[in-house]
C-alpha cells in the first residue's frame, strides 16, 4: 500500500498549501497549519529555529531524496532519504541545504497544545531525527496528500489529518518499545549503529565494536536474538531503503545504490536482481504502474 501513497504524493507534484486557523469558540488542540512537497536544488535555503516568530508550532519534514543538514542544540545531523525530522519552534535549531546539493522532502506544520505535547514527548525519547518504518511513512504521506489536495477543509477534518501525522510518529517512537526492550542491549546498540550508518561502508566487526563485544560473541548473540546473521541483517536494511527510494523518488539507480550503502551500482543491481528477480529499473517501472502490490519491509 505504501508505494501507492507515496506515488500519489509524487503525482501531486511540488506544491505548498497554507491552512487558515479555524474560527469559532470550540478549541481544537492539534491543527495543521500547512503542508508541502518541495524540491530544493543548489539554492539558499536555511531556517533558524529562533527566528520564526513567537507563536509555537511543530514541523514534520520527511526526506525523499537528496540531503539536508540539521543543527539541533549543537549536534549536527545529515538528513538522507528515509529520515524524518521533527522540530518545535521557537527552539535552538537550524536546518539548511548545502551549496551544490539538492533536497526533496514533504512537510506538515502543526499547532495546538496537544501537537506540542506529543512532539515534546517524542523529542525527549527519540530526538529530532528518526527513520520510520514504511507504514509510518505511509501515514505521514497520506496526511500530507489530504492537506495538499484540499480534500480536507473543515476544521475537524484538518485536525484529524494533523493527528494522523503526529500520532504516526508517536507510534514509531513508543509503539514498539516493549518489543525492542526484549532484545539484549548490545543488539539494540548494533541495530542503532546500522540505522545511523546505513549509507556508508559498515561490516560485522564495526557492529561488534558498537555492541561492545568480541566478534564471535556478538555474531552468536545477534543471530539468536534477531533470527539472522548480522551480515544478512545489514543487507536486508540496505535493500529496504533501496526499494523505498526506487518507488518514492526519481533518483538515478547509481544514487539509490550510493545512499543505500552499496559499493557501486553494478553490485547493487546484481544483488537486487538476485533477491527481487528483476532489475532495479524494472522494479521501479512495475511499482509505478501499480502492478507491484507489496514491498517487503
Amino acid at each position: 500500500m505504501g508505494n501507492f501513497v507515496l506515488s500519489s504524493l509524487i503525482e501531486h507534484g511540488h506544491k505548498m498549501r497554507r491552512v487558515a486557523p479555524p474560527k469559532g469558540s470550540v478549541g481544537l488542540f492539534c491543527m495543521a497549519g500547512g503542508a508541502g512537497y518541495e524540491l530544493r536544488v543548489n539554492e539558499v535555503y536555511s531556517w533558524d529555529g529562533l527566528r520564526r516568530g513567537e507563536e509555537p508550532f511543530v514541523l514534520i519534514q520527511h526526506t525523499m531524496a537528496g540531503e539536508g543538514m540539521l543543527d539541533y542544540e549543537g549536534t549536527r545531523h545529515v538528513l538522507i532519504p528515509g529520515d524524518t525530522m521533527l522540530l518545535t519552534f521557537p527552539h535552538a535549531n537550524r536546518y539548511w541545504l548545502e551549496r551544490g546539493r539538492s533536497w526533496e522532502y514533504f512537510w506538515i506544520i502543526l499547532s495546538g497544545r496537544e501537537a506540542l505535547r506529543l512532539a515534546g514527548a517524542i523529542l525527549a525519547a527519540k530526538g529530532p531525527v528518526s527513520r520510520p518504518v514504511q507504514p509510518v511513512v505511509d501515514r505521514l504521506a497520506g496526511a500530507c496528500v489530504m492537506l495538499l489536495s484540499g480534500s480536507v477543509d473543515l476544521p475537524g477534518a484538518v485536525s484529524a489529518a494533523a493527528y494522523q501525522a503526529i500520532a504516526a510518529l508517536y507510534d514509531e517512537a513508543f509503539g514498539t518499545a516493549i518489543e525492542a526492550a526484549d532484545l539484549p542491549l548490545p543488539v539494540l546498540r548494533a541495530e542503532r549503529f546500522v540505522a545511523d550508518n546505513l549509507g556508508r561502508a559498515i561490516d560485522v566487526g564495526m557492529l561488534a565494536r558498537a555492541a561492545g563485544l568480541s566478534r564471535a560473541h556478538f555474531v552468536r548473540l545477534f543471530t539468536a536474538a534477531v533470527g539472522q546473521p548480522p551480515s544478512d541483517y545489514i543487507l536486508d536494511k540496505r535493500m529496504e531503503r533501496a526499494t523505498r527510494l526506487l518507488l518514492a523518488t526519481d533518483a538515478p539507480i547509481k544514487e539509490v545504490a550510493r545512499v543505500s550503502g552499496f559499493a557501486d551500482a553494478n553490485y547493487f543491481s546484481k544483488a537486487f536482481r538476485r533477491l527481487q528477480k528483476r532489475s532495479p529499473g524494472a522494479f521501479r517501472r512495475t511499482g509505478r504502474t501499480g502492478l507491484l502490490t507489496t514491498i517487503d519491509g
